[in-house]
């Protein structure tokens, strides 16, 4: 009996969320673009359940990128009215639309001159009319038995600012960089404030040949140490190039497959993008998505080898391991 009521709440606030995706119109495509062009903040805006939805879509979108506050209606007409510029984009969210507390705010953000959205399970409502844009969030019925206490429909207004603040996260191109300098104090903005030199495989342990190296060996090499990469050293131990297992994807593609004589400096990538021990990770990071590349090499002020770096490493594939242990 409790499970299959359980299971019952969970799969009627899932049909909820499943029957916005057959909802979404230009409205909402218009108020992601209204956003990007804003000089100003995002600002939400609900009450009771609707309220604590809002603060945590705020916040979502703080942390993704997008400025964003939430507004307390009471409070708003207490002052904090302050805070709302005409460049603001305004989101109202209530599943009635007919929340006399919000509905008393909108003439006056309307007057200041911000654009309108709201977030309704009733399109045709008070709130919906005062909004330049109407989202619909409604859902079937709530999860409740009374069909009475905000379930399903809080559940689906918390759906939609997630669409939101996803689809602006990729619109912005906002990136995992971006996200460690607003998540300090998380897991992996704990890892990205690191150093390079913390977590990078040391030169001892690193897919290494020599410039007078054969591919046959070079490809030894890569495939024992399955990084996706051997980097190509002199006598010195200088680095001289890196070659991938995309090169080798590419050159079997152009119709070679017999180059295992070939010389390794043949089919090397000449100066490849590298990093050095003390740079931070999250700049490595940022270096690896700006050329689309998952392997630097590390190297000293006379481009000597001192490790190497893999992506997996820096997001943090199993545990996170530094050189002098595990944390």
């Amino acid at each position: 009996m409790i499970i299959s009521k359980a299971i019952d709440v969970l799969k009627i606030e899932a049909q909820g969320i499943l029957a916005l995706a057959e909802k979404l119109d230009q409205a909402f495509e218009t108020l992601v673009q209204e956003i990007c062009d804003s000089p100003g903040r995002v600002i939400v805006s609900g009450i009771g359940k609707s309220g604590l939805i809002g603060r945590k879509i705020a916040a979502t979108l703080s942390s993704t990128g997008t400025n964003a506050m939430f507004l307390h209606p009471v409070e708003a007409v207490h002052g904090d009215l302050g805070m709302v510029s005409p460049h603001d984009v305004f989101i109202a969210i209530s599943n009635s639309g007919e929340t006399s507390e919000l509905n008393r705010l909108l003439p006056v953000i309307r007057g200041i001159g911000c654009r309108l959205a709201g977030f309704t399970g009733n399109p045709t409502s008070t709130m919906a009319r005062y909004c330049d844009l109407v989202i619909d969030t409604g859902v079937e019925k709530e999860a409740c038995p009374f069909n009475m206490t905000p379930t399903a429909s809080t559940t689906a207004q918390l759906a939609m600012g997630d669409a939101l603040a996803v689809v602006l996260i990729e619109k912005k191109k906002f990136r995992k960089t971006d996200f460690m300098r607003s998540h300090p104090g998380g897991a992996l903005g704990q890892r990205l404030a690191s150093r390079v030199g913390e977590i990078m495989l040391a030169a001892d342990r690193a897919p290494c040949a020599s410039v007078e190296d054969t591919m046959s060996t070079a490809l030894d090499t890569m495939d024992r140490y399955s990084l996706g990469a051997v980097l190509i050293l002199d006598r010195n131990r200088q680095l001289k190039g890196i070659i991938t297992d995309g090169d080798i994807r590419h050159t079997i593609a152009q119709g070679m497959t017999d180059f295992h004589r070939l010389p390794a400096v043949d089919m090397m990538t000449h100066n490849p993008r590298c990093s050095k021990m003390d740079a931070y990770l999250y700049d490595a990071l940022n270096l690896m998505e700006k050329h689309e590349i998952t392997v630097l090499p590390i190297v000293d002020c006379d481009n000597r080898l001192e490790g190497i770096l893999h992506l997996h490493d820096i997001l943090g594939k199993g545990s996170f391991k530094f050189n002098g242990g595990s944390r």
